[in-house]
């Protein structure tokens, strides 16, 4: 039995389903949510950024602010891939599925492909980049057909 596994993701919310293209249906395996993501950057950072003045031997002085060496959400974004990934990968180990399909928005299908292991890939049968999570189940099913 060939499973095909389905996960339609944006950056802060994810689906993830088995489905069967003879008859077309779709059974939710788990949903994912990572509110994180979508918060703004100033509810994200534990601080205001840091402030330093120096003094460069000339009788001048400098003075500046730190910025975050990682802007916030980007650094959830990435949290939420990983978390995504490694759901993959643990089916993957189990025999869940022989083939997936992965259907994200374009910024965190980048996301989702850079941390994504060789052995996961290989089983990408489709990459759609497309944001596909606020579609109902047969709205999808029409979509990928």
């Amino acid at each position: 039995m060939k499973n095909t596994w389905l996960l339609v993701a944006n950056g802060s919310e994810a689906r993830l389903y088995e489905t069967e293209f003879r008859p077309k249906t779709l059974t939710l395996i788990k949903e994912f949510s990572h509110p994180e993501s979508r918060e703004r950057n100033l509810e994200l950072s534990s601080d205001k950024s840091g402030h330093y003045q120096g003094d460069v031997g000339t009788g001048a002085s400098s003075q500046g602010s730190f910025s975050e060496p990682t802007d916030p959400k980007a650094y959830e974004m990435e949290r939420f891939a990983a978390e995504l990934v490694k759901t993959l990968d643990a089916g993957r180990n189990a025999h869940s599925y022989e083939h997936l399909v992965v259907a994200s928005s374009p910024k965190f299908h980048g996301l989702l492909n850079k941390k994504m292991n060789g052995h996961i890939s290989k089983l990408v049968d489709k990459h759609i980049n497309k944001d596909f999570t606020a579609l109902k189940e047969e709205e999808l099913l029409a979509r990928l057909h």
